[in-house]
C-alpha cells in the first residue's frame, strides 16, 4: 500500500498537475492579498515570495526532471493566476498583456532553477548542493538589494536583507548536519549571487518591464 501511494504522488501527471495549481491558487491569492495590510502588500509584491515556493516543491518532489518542469509550470500558473485575477478585479490596464509576458518568462527562468535547487539541497550529491542552496537565498538577498540600490526603500531592503541572511545561515547548517560536501560554500556564494541577482533584475527584468 505505502508503495502504491508513493508511486500515485510521484506520477508525473499527478505531480505536474499539482504544482501548476498550486501556482493558479497563488498568483490569485497573490492578488486578493494586494492593499489588505503594509506587511501583506510588500510580501505579495514580491518576487522572492512567489519564486521561494518553486524550492519548496521541489524539495518535496522525489524525481529531479519534475522538480525541474515542476517549477517552471508552477511559475507560469503564478502569473496567470494573478494576471487573471487582475482582469477579473477590472485592474488589468492597457500594457497588462506586455507585464505578464515578462513576468511569464522570467518565471520560465527561474522556476526550474528554483525547482532544481530544492531539490538539489535535499537529495543531490557532492558539492551542487551548496551551491543549491546559495541560489534559493539568492533569491531574497538580491530582491533585497533591489530594494535599498534600486527603489530606496530602506527599511523594506533591511528586512529582506536580514530574512536573506538567516536562510543563508538556516540552509548551510543544514547542509552541514547532513554531510554535504562544502556545505560551507553555500555562505560563501549566497551573497555573491544575490548580488548577481540584483544586477539581473536591474539590467534585464526593469529594461523589459519598462519597454512594454
Amino acid at each position: 500500500m505505502i508503495t502504491i501511494t508513493a508511486s500515485r504522488r510521484d506520477a508525473p501527471v499527478i505531480v505536474l498537475i499539482a504544482t501548476t495549481a498550486f501556482g493558479l491558487l497563488l498568483g490569485g491569492a497573490t492578488y486578493g492579498l494586494h492593499g489588505t495590510t503594509p506587511l501583506l502588500d510588500r510580501a505579495t509584491n514580491s518576487v522572492s515570495t512567489w519564486i521561494i515556493w518553486t524550492a519548496v516543491a521541489g524539495a518535496l518532489i522525489r524525481a529531479r526532471p519534475l522538480a525541474v518542469w515542476g517549477g517552471a509550470l508552477m511559475m507560469v500558473g503564478t502569473c496567470v493566476g494573478y494576471y487573471a485575477a487582475s482582469a477579473l478585479g477590472d485592474t488589468f490596464g492597457t500594457g497588462g498583456l506586455g507585464t505578464a509576458a515578462v513576468w511569464s518568462v522570467a518565471g520560465l527562468a527561474g522556476g526550474p532553477l528554483l525547482g532544481w535547487a530544492g531539490w538539489t539541497v535535499r537529495r543531490g550529491r557532492g558539492a551542487a548542493r551548496a551551491v543549491a542552496g546559495a541560489a534559493i537565498a539568492m533569491v531574497v538577498l538580491g530582491e533585497g538589494l533591489w530594494l535599498g540600490l534600486a527603489l530606496h526603500y530602506w527599511g523594506e531592503a533591511t528586512v529582506f536583507l536580514a530574512i536573506g541572511a538567516l536562510l543563508t545561515a538556516l540552509l548551510t547548517v543544514y547542509l552541514a548536519r547532513a554531510g554535504a560536501q562544502r556545505y560551507w560554500l553555500c555562505a560563501l556564494l549566497a551573497p555573491v549571487a544575490g548580488l548577481a541577482f540584483y544586477l539581473a533584475e536591474r539590467g534585464i527584468l526593469d529594461g523589459l518591464l519598462g519597454s512594454v
